[in-house]
């Protein structure tokens, strides 16, 4: 572009944005606060042109990508398993698994950014999205052997004063884990949120504090020593795991291929034992946001 096509675009933004976008100093050009926020995005739009030409180019070749979402939770403990099962039945497809917050599900599916999204039941759906439940799952408190509330079922009161080691599920508004706390009404001061469970449980094994864990993942370790149950009232809860879709008629193939998989035994006992994913199947979509 000439140097005046990139005056006018950038005039032209100006106006469209209601911001100046930067402004001169002695030193030079500088951002203003809206014109960083443009320029961070920038860089993400060019990121998304270059992998949908890629992908364009895939598909004119006969290569499938199904776009999944998932809760933190899902991700981190079902997802790997059920993505390496399923996309090694067919050399054709990728499977691009993104993490995002329950309550972002129902606007992803509509506008169709993912085809499925995987974790726990929407509150209020309604048209035209369909949920299709896969598998149930149960939530345990746990704590380091050595910790003096092993086999006390301790009084509410008591678990308040505690601090509790948690991973990303805990900070959103929907599963087991966040219903669990808000029943025994843990106070937000007494949560520590680690970036997965993985970190908040082996802190928890380093500590005197309390954590929350998936049943399945975590019976090796209840049943070796190296974590022990704390057992009473409220201090167990249950979720499901849901499939949330299009209407079936709006369904890609691989979508409508994975609602079927999705609950089969050998499916479920991917999930649940867990096993890395093959590099050519995987496509991490990451997003990074740094807080000041």
């Amino acid at each position: 572009m000439t140097d005046s096509g990139v005056s006018m675009h950038i005039a032209q933004l100006r106006k469209e944005l209601d911001d100046p976008l930067y402004c001169r100093r002695p030193s030079g050009l500088a951002f203003t606060p809206g014109g960083l926020r443009l320029a961070s995005r920038a860089v993400e739009i060019l990121g998304l042109q270059q992998q949908t030409a890629l992908e364009v180019s895939q598909a004119g070749r006969g290569r499938r990508l199904l776009r999944l979402a998932a809760s933190p939770l899902f991700a981190e403990h079902a997802a790997p398993g059920l993505i390496n099962l399923f996309a090694g039945r067919a050399k054709d497809l990728s499977v691009e698994l993104s993490v995002h917050p329950v309550r972002q599900f129902a606007s992803l599916i509509a506008s169709r950014a993912v085809d499925v999204a995987l974790g726990p039941r929407i509150a209020g759906i309604s048209e035209p999205l369909c949920v299709h439940p896969f598998l149930q799952y149960e939530v345990l408190t746990v704590c380091a052997p050595d910790n003096p509330l092993v086999h006390t079922r301790p009084a509410r009161n008591t678990l308040r004063k505690q601090n509790w080691f948690l991973g990303p599920a805990a900070a959103g508004g929907e599963g087991a884990t966040r219903h669990l706390l808000r029943a025994l009404d843990i106070p937000r001061e007494r949560q520590r949120i680690f970036q997965s469970d993985a970190a908040a449980l082996d802190a928890v094994r380093r500590s005197p504090s309390l954590g929350i864990a998936l049943g399945f993942s975590v019976n090796d370790e209840l049943a070796s020593g190296t974590l022990a149950l704390v057992d009473g009232h409220d201090l167990r809860g249950t979720g499901e795991w849901c499939a949330t879709t299009l209407q079936h008629q709006q369904l890609q193939p691989a979508a409508s291929e994975l609602l079927h998989f999705v609950s089969t035994p050998r499916c479920i006992q991917a999930m649940i034992r867990g096993t890395g994913v093959e590099a050519t199947h995987f496509k991490p979509k990451v997003h990074v946001t740094l807080w000041s």
